[in-house]
């Protein structure tokens, strides 16, 4: 059974939500106003977030950055506005996935499913670890190891750094990732990429680009032997 933390002020929507997921593998909890999400997610605990953004309290935007400061747990984002910003500023505050209001349920679900399916842990090849110097990825248990220290990256931070870590001196395009970590295709303004090799750069002391290089025009590549 997977937790779901429903933060969403539609009370209708909410128990409809609540009331077919409840019918498969997915227990919801609800919580109204976006100031109160941060204080349940410790007592909830859930495996996955769906999350409006249109909310009392506190902007749906910022909810996002915070939990996702605090968890790697996948984030679906609801939205009753069809704007690609709105899309593409989520994406970049941390979100996995995007839907559209009016949801309908089986769509939920679907999306539900595939996400905790990409954040199951993958074992790679034949299940080792993937030791680049003072870096180590153990796919089987999701974790990484920086200098002997555990890092507790978000769940696009790790998939990002799994995808370009097994493809270890490649070249990979954005359009490459973004396939290859949520199966949809670059449009030309999506940052998330972008975004993501910033954020693994600050956390691996990579500020001259070294570990992950940028190669201009094509994509970004895995530096094997820059881990020191």
């Amino acid at each position: 059974m997977f937790r779901v933390m429903l933060v969403e002020d539609d009370v209708r929507l909410a128990e409809l939500v609540t009331e077919y997921l409840s019918g498969y593998e997915f227990a919801v909890e609800t919580v109204a106003r976006g100031d109160q999400a941060l204080a349940r997610f410790a007592d909830i605990a859930p495996d996955i977030i769906v999350l409006d953004l249109m909310l009392p309290g506190l902007d749906g935007m910022v909810v996002c950055r915070q939990l996702r400061a605090i968890t790697s747990a996948p984030i679906l984002i609801l939205t009753a506005r069809e704007d690609s910003y709105d899309e593409v500023s989520g994406l970049e505050q941390g979100a996995d996935d995007f839907l559209n209001k009016p949801v309908q349920p089986r769509v939920l679900l679907a999306r539900l499913r595939a996400l905790m399916r990409r954040a199951s842990p993958q074992p790679a090849g034949d299940g080792q670890p993937l030791v680049f110097g003072a870096l180590t990825i153990t796919p089987s248990e999701r974790s990484v190891t920086w200098r002997g220290v555990p890092c507790v990256l978000s769940n696009t931070e790790y998939k990002l750094l799994q995808v370009l870590a097994s493809a270890a001196g490649q070249v990979l395009s954005r359009d490459a990732l973004l396939k290859k970590m949520r199966n949809i295709e670059f449009d030309g303004l999506d940052r998330s990429i972008d975004n993501g090799i910033s954020k693994l750069r600050r956390r691996f002391d990579d500020a001259s680009s070294e570990k992950i290089k940028t190669v201009w025009g094509e994509g970004y590549l895995f530096s094997p032997t820059a881990w020191g």
